[in-house]
């Protein structure tokens, strides 16, 4: 491993950040807490070039001359990237112009969305230590295994990256996995907006009518205040609570205060009238969710073409040597077989390996058909065979 440096200066992480404007590529991973906040916590930040490595503490410095790194021309190099970006995001504003995800990449090599530790040692036959994989990072100082360990991650991550486009080239799949790189790159980090809250309430999913409209008021509430005070919106109120007031839709404090999981105090204080007046505002919208004009009424009765084309695309992904989560979710399947208009296997490569052959099913040019212990796509014969 190359030497480490321990930046805690703002005059020299903008060495570093002017050294590395000027590297063709660099390898970044984070290491944070959200436990008990609302927004991620950056406790440390880890990256490696080819002619150095670095410790960056964001508890000592200003992060956000970052910012012009994340603007060069200078490839990011990082593994499953999705929270760190929500993290560089939330330090200094960017998120890498360019981004490579190792984690995506590998999907494109038929490995199942690996560890970072898997790839080392596929890749490079090196072992990660794990000794640290749980530790407070947010403590200082930082003992030398934890500094070890932070900078093993993004010591050979380079390496892993040349590894990976040799891969990717032999298969003629770098635009692939660059695209989808681009794509996770550019949608948006973090929280969901407040009004989509409410879907991450498995029990409020379920809710019908009314109690479905107060339950999306009550949960936006909940994720503005978990904001505001930056803590996790379950320390505001639980999930249980929001359903329950969903349920109940109570127009006083004292009627809020009675349901299961709402905290008195809470109820008589300044807080439970904000909760009686976002109860009033989801009973006043009556609000319902939006139904695609394409989406078809057909859900129930696509079942058996949604399974069967289900198993089809999974035999692809293994002949093809992809990821199956990568290239189709059953929600992907049943989005293509159903007609939606923005369904993900109708475009870019997805449709090329999978969404065509799909549409020509489920029009009725083609069928499926046993060879051997393979299933295959065949042009329809249009002979049906009796059974009777």
């Amino acid at each position: 491993m190359q030497p480490i440096r321990y930046i805690d200066s703002d005059d020299a992480l903008l060495e570093v950040v002017d050294t590395l404007c000027q590297e063709s590529r660099y390898a970044l991973d984070t290491e944070f807490h959200r436990e008990r906040t609302f927004w991620p916590k950056l406790a440390l930040m880890q990256i490696a070039w080819a002619d150095g490595l670095v410790l960056i503490d964001p508890l000592e410095i200003d992060m956000k001359p970052l910012a012009k790194l994340m603007q060069s021309d200078a490839l990011a190099v990082l593994h499953a990237a999705s929270q760190d970006l929500e993290v560089l995001e939330q330090a200094c504003g960017e998120v890498p112009r360019r981004l490579f995800d190792t984690q995506i990449a590998a999907g494109f090599l038929g490995m199942s969305t690996p560890s970072l530790a898997s790839l080392h040692e596929r890749e490079l036959g090196v072992k990660l230590a794990k000794s640290s994989r749980l530790t407070d990072w947010l403590q200082r100082p930082l003992k030398p295994a934890q500094l070890d360990y932070a900078a093993s991650d993004v010591a050979r991550l380079l390496e892993i990256h040349d590894r990976l486009m040799d891969q990717l080239e032999e298969l003629q799949r770098v635009e692939w996995a660059l695209d989808e790189c681009e794509i996770l790159r550019a949608k948006p980090h973090g929280p969901r907006a407040p009004d989509e809250a409410w879907t991450r309430i498995k029990e409020a999913r379920h809710l019908k009518g009314r109690a479905l409209s107060v339950s999306r008021s009550v949960a936006a509430w909940r994720q503005r205040r978990a904001a505001e005070i930056d803590q996790p919106a379950r320390f505001v109120i639980s999930d249980m609570a929001v359903v329950g007031v969903a349920q109940a839709a109570p127009d006083n404090v004292d009627a809020l205060g009675r349901i299961r999981g709402v905290d008195k105090g809470l109820a008589k204080g300044q807080l439970g009238q904000q909760i009686v007046d976002a109860v009033a505002e989801g009973v006043e919208l009556d609000w319902r969710p939006p139904r695609s004009e394409n989406r078809r009424d057909q859900t129930r009765e696509l079942r058996p073409a949604v399974a069967l084309v289900a198993a089809w695309v999974n035999q692809i992904a293994r002949d093809t040597q992809l990821d199956p989560a990568l290239l189709a979710t059953r929600a992907d399947v049943e989005a293509l077989v159903r007609g939606d208009d923005n369904a993900r296997l109708a475009f870019g490569w997805r449709a090329d390996i999978a969404g065509e052959p799909i549409r020509r099913l489920v029009s009725g040019d083609a069928a499926l058909a046993f060879d051997g212990d393979t299933v295959v796509l065949e042009q329809r014969s249009r002979r049906s065979i009796r059974t009777d």
